[in-house]
């Protein structure tokens, strides 16, 4: 029996080999079959005693099949003109000359999603190196026209795999269209359901979340780079009150409350310049996925939105990046593709604000440094002397290694850095003629990696941690008082985190997953006249286990998840529920329903009173569940969306409530200032955007109205209105193509006025001992005036070689250089201690920017 066994199983064996072999010896005839066109020039030359005249480089990439014995020199010359895209002429009977055909052609295709046999509505078709580009309509369908014969087309779609094919391949025949079959990519199935989304590169996905893709990203008004955090404030419920990154309001939200990840990497600082510029390079952020509401139960922290940056993920075939400049910093990129299966990726960028002055830079520092020491001093900062410095710069590097088509690993290195540096002569010291120097330093660097496997079909896995430490270290000498103030705040964060997919079906995805985080948070502050010295530092473990079903078909999706949190040091566990639903009622129209409850443990504490040179001090400070709770909230929104014709019409109302928020981290310029104590808010409102896309242009109007107030029971009154509580505001811009690469786009903002208070009438100080303070009357009674403002940006774009291409765009914020007060606040009189001061904190007067781009 035994011998029989393994009898049957040397036949299957060699059954098997000649199976394999047959197959491999069949797969080599097919691939011997196309040959170098180089090779066929020269068999055929030998074959027929004739001579070509060709550059090298117009055929080294075209692949030919294999002539039969029998056809004849005129029969070949034929079949490569029209399977070519070469032009082969006969310049006497010996020689032939071969070129490119440089005529323009039209192309057109139909997308078709494999085993679905579907046409693919809204599929992204995208000339490479250009901004030419088109998505396919209800039937798939797609045309262009006047293509060069050796452009390169892209054909994408969320949720499939990516094809890039030659126009010429494309091109219109007597046989119609041709035929593109997407594959379906089995990990994913949030599909996208608006393709151009207000402006070139920016989609719409099922789940109500946007994602702007950094690489097709066409322009919004005022900017010259796709600035990641300014590009998402064009979406409805998106802002900032005071014009600055580093304090984006979602919902009415504080900016310490949206959760930014770069590549699975948290981070903790957001702006170069005191929250002017993104301080994300977007040259290698691939997309940008912006969540309000309905998040995934994978994500927890911010309970306001979640940012998810993402950087290029595929190793490239040829060396690729690009370097640019515009007037407050340069910056590179390179991807480079080091051996068949590993890539690296790097990008840099630094501003030259400490050797060069521009207006753009001079506009930038009046709207950072107002009412600080660097503006009102005797000495103020002088940028073309070397008294003082200001300077940013921030870095990234990744590896990819793809071990297999299955499993392939990514490690990613980023850092950030803002240096500032104030020197300020001590009159009284007029032996020495010493000067002191006040320096600030804020750095996040981050340390991430993760693996990623396909085990089947229908299983994969992820594994990934990191590592994130943010610093802010600040020395302040006051040289009237002899003092010196120096301030810490660091933050250290590690996670990791384990998570698999499986898919039941086409529609259906079940995921699962566990993560681990452990956050330390530093806070010192030493003064040496008179003596002081505290440190505080705290440390929180945090397990969480997260579970959710996706369901996509064509009419409904739903996800349903739950998220639970177990704090160690508590002892308490937070769970967590999320739900986002879709249901389309036709063609055109469809609703939708979301909702989660979300956590945060880390929120930033504003202190006016140990500030650094007058500018605003924000420190990041820990959850001890005592004076400073963790913050928990719930979200519900329901809202239509109607498309149709390229209209897009989308109304959301919403609802949110947070609780565990306090006075320190809300930035109270009122009587509730300096006295702790914990609360809440709540926002509620309305969000409709009207979008109209076509061809050549995109316009769009956004509406949010919103209430938003804070509740304190220990202040009286207890209820008031939120230092965001901004009731309406609008934004509306038109981007046109105006010529083939020459794109313009022209757009304003209004909002009401945020809220502040005034001091008490007729009694507008207080004195306690020798010391007097402003007496404000009831918090935020008052408004400031509308904000309103508008922006414009150019965009052009040629080929000054083969795949090197120059950008040039040209912007500038507020056109009509309209004074806008973006806060108010008020302060003792030194000169008469009964009154008080307003003080006004501006927005960016007109402010031009120019940017020149080189891609390869």
């Amino acid at each position: 029996m035994e011998k029989q066994w393994n009898f049957t199983i040397m036949s299957q064996t060699k059954f098997l080999f000649i199976v394999l072999s047959f197959g491999l010896l069949s797969f080599e005839v097919y691939a011997q079959d196309k040959l170098p066109l180089s090779d066929l020039l020269a068999q055929l030359e030998t074959k027929f005693d004739i001579k070509f005249s060709y550059s090298v480089n117009d055929v080294k990439q075209v692949r030919v099949g294999q002539p039969h014995d029998s056809a004849t020199l005129v029969q070949i010359i034929n079949q490569l003109n029209a399977n070519t895209n070469l032009n082969f002429e006969f310049l006497d009977e010996r020689y032939i000359a071969v070129s490119v055909n440089n005529k323009n052609i039209s192309i057109c295709g139909i997308v078709y999603a494999e085993n679905l046999n579907t046409p693919l509505f809204g599929a992204t078709i995208a000339v490479t190196n250009s901004s030419n580009g088109t998505v396919t309509d209800v039937n798939g369908k797609f045309e262009l026209k006047d293509l060069s014969a050796n452009a390169l087309v892209s054909i994408s779609y969320l949720g499939f795999t990516s094809q890039t094919i030659s126009a010429y391949n494309l091109r219109i025949s007597n046989n119609g269209c041709t035929t593109i079959i997407l594959q379906e990519h089995s990990q994913v199935l949030n599909q996208v359901f608006i393709s151009k989304f207000l402006t070139t590169g920016l989609q719409k996905l099922i789940d109500g979340s946007t994602i702007l893709n950094t690489e097709k990203f066409g322009i919004l008004p005022g900017l010259t780079d796709p600035d990641v955090l300014q590009s998402i404030q064009a979406l409805p419920g998106v802002e900032s009150v005071n014009e600055s990154i580093a304090n984006i309001n979602v919902r009415g939200g504080t900016n310490d409350q949206n959760l930014i990840l770069w590549d699975g990497i948290k981070m903790y600082h957001a702006g170069h310049f005191f929250g002017l510029i993104s301080a994300y390079n977007p040259h290698l952020t691939n997309s940008v996925v912006v969540t309000k509401n309905g998040t995934s139960s994978e994500y927890s922290d911010g309970v306001s939105s979640t940012i998810n940056m993402s950087t290029k993920n595929e190793i490239g075939s040829e060396l690729s990046g690009g370097f640019g400049a515009n007037l407050i910093h340069a910056d590179a990129f390179l991807e480079i593709p080091v051996i068949d299966r590993l890539g690296l990726h790097l990008s840099g960028r630094r501003s030259f604000t400490d050797f060069i002055n521009s207006p753009t830079y001079n506009n930038y520092y009046d709207r950072s440094f107002q009412d600080s020491k660097l503006s009102t001093t005797k000495n103020p900062i002088d940028n073309t002397g070397d008294a003082s410095e200001f300077y940013f710069y921030d870095y990234t590097a990744k590896l990819l290694y793809d071990l297999n088509d299955s499993h392939k690993f990514r490690a990613n290195y980023i850092g950030i850095s803002n240096q500032l540096e104030f020197k300020e002569p001590d009159q009284n010291d007029t032996e020495d003629n010493v000067s002191k120097t006040s320096i600030l330093k804020q750095e996040n660097i981050g340390f991430g990696a993760h693996w990623d496997a396909i085990w089947n079909t229908d299983f994969s896995s992820s594994i990934s941690a990191f590592y994130s430490r943010y610093n802010v270290d600040a020395i302040d000498y006051n040289i009237d008082r002899k003092q010196q103030l120096t301030q810490a705040n660091e933050v250290l964060e590690t996670g990791v985190k384990i998570k698999t997919n499986y898919k039941f079906s086409n529609h259906l995805n079940f995921l699962n997953g566990y993560q681990f985080s452990e956050i330390g948070v530093l806070n010192g502050t030493t003064v040496n006249a008179p003596s002081y010295v505290t440190i505080k530092k705290d440390v929180l473990l945090n397990h969480a286990l997260f579970s959710e079903v996706e369901y996509n078909n064509k009419t409904t999706y739903l996800r349903v998840g739950v998220r639970s949190n177990y704090f160690q040091k508590f002892a308490r566990f937070i769970i967590e529920p999320r739900l986002n639903f879709k249901q389309k009622l036709n063609s055109h129209l469809a609703l939708k329903l979301q909702g989660e409850f979300k956590n945060q443990s880390v929120n930033q504490s504003i202190d006016f009173e140990y500030n650094f040179l007058g500018i605003e001090k924000r420190r990041w400070v820990l959850a001890d569940d005592i004076t400073a709770p963790i913050s928990e909230s719930k979200q519900g929104s329901f809202g239509l969306e109607f498309h149709n014709n390229n209209w897009l019409i989308d109304v959301e109302g919403f609802y949110k409530h947070v609780d565990g928020i306090t006075t320190s981290n809300q930035g109270f310029y009122n009587n509730y200032q300096f006295i702790n104590a914990k609360g809440s808010h709540t926002s509620k409102g309305v969000e409709l955007l009207l979008n109209k896309t076509e061809r050549t242009y995109s316009a769009w109007l956004s509406y949010t109205f919103s209430t938003n107030n804070y509740y304190f029971q220990e202040f009286n009154p207890s209820k008031f209105p939120h230092n965001v509580d901004v009731r309406h505001s609008i934004s509306m811009a038109i981007n046109v193509n105006v010529l083939k690469n020459l794109e313009i786009s022209i757009g304003g903002i209004w909002r009401s006025g945020s809220p502040y208070t005034k001091p008490l009438k007729d009694k507008e100080t207080v004195k306690d001992g020798n010391t007097y303070s402003v007496n404000y009357d009831s918090p935020n009674r008052e408004n400031l005036d509308d904000f309103m403002r508008f922006d414009a940006s150019l965009h052009f774009q040629t080929q000054i070689a083969e795949k090197v291409r120059a950008i040039i765009r040209a912007g500038v914020i507020n056109i009509t250089n309209k004074t806008n007060v973006t806060n108010r606040y008020f302060k003792v009189n030194a000169d008469n201690l009964d009154t008080t001061v307003q003080v006004d904190h501006n927005s960016l007067g007109l402010t031009p920017n120019l940017s020149l781009r080189i891609n390869f």
